[in-house]
């Protein structure tokens, strides 16, 4: 397991006399760009604490903190691994959605295999690559396959939705489907193809503070901050819709 800090932390969990709380946050691979900003933020108005963060796929991170991971807050792409959590009892409180996210496809610069359709993605020659099923946006993916009657042959299927991106950007796809705000955060690495299909399966986003949370006052004020304006701007800025 690898703790990334978003902000000034360190992978220490708990409360510390010197350095006040410290809250790992685990969050989905497709919430790394923002919550580091409001970590960044929520540190800001509390001085005494640090966050840390753990990104990776929701079910990765699902496994992890019923394995025992010390963490204080999760945050997951799907309300299925959350609703996994709150069945093996390993969360403190009612989870509360926070935000929407939707799939498109992006392929390298300049589109050099001229797909313009959610169908062409099945066409023969191209190199696909999606997330894996159990991983949040594989789920979503085959549910458009499933409401399309598309039946996809990727090369790979990967474990979160980063890593689809960055097979993309460093050209070992011609595509992939990742969530938009994944491929606006890309920028011009990446040329973006939506397809109307997407609009039928969204994603939302739950959090919960954790029950085995060494500071479970701080992590519900982070959860709460996510939840609240701040939160709201922030995600809305990146192309995240509303819950």
């Amino acid at each position: 397991m690898t703790l990334l800090s978003g902000c000034s932390g360190s992978a220490d969990s708990g409360t510390d006399s010197e350095s006040g709380a410290t809250i790992t946050v685990f969050a989905a691979a497709s919430l790394k760009s923002t919550f580091t900003e409001l970590g960044r933020l929520f540190e800001a108005e509390h001085p005494d604490t640090r966050v840390v963060f753990n990104f990776g796929g929701s079910s990765d991170l699902f496994t992890q903190i019923d394995q025992g991971a010390p963490a204080d807050v999760f945050a997951s792409a799907d309300t299925a691994n959350m609703t996994k959590a709150v069945r093996a009892g390993l969360t403190a409180s009612d989870p509360v959605n926070f935000a929407t996210n939707t799939l498109t496809i992006v392929t390298p610069p300049g589109n050099p295999s001229g797909i313009t359709s959610f169908a062409d993605l099945a066409r023969p020659g191209i190199d696909l690559v999606v997330c894996a099923p159990q991983v949040p946006c594989g789920n979503a993916t085959q549910r458009i396959e499933d409401i399309t009657g598309v039946r996809l042959s990727p090369v790979s299927e990967e474990s979160s939705v980063t890593d689809v991106l960055g097979k993309v950007v460093t050209g070992q796809a011609d595509a992939g489907l990742v969530y938009v705000t994944d491929a606006a955060g890309a920028g011009d690495k990446v040329a973006t193809v939506p397809f109307p299909e997407s609009a039928r399966i969204v994603n939302t986003y739950p959090i919960a503070v954790l029950r085995n949370s060494d500071d479970p006052l701080v992590a519900g004020e982070f959860a709460a901050f996510v939840i609240g304006p701040d939160g709201r701007q922030v995600l809305s800025a990146a192309g995240f819709g509303a819950p």
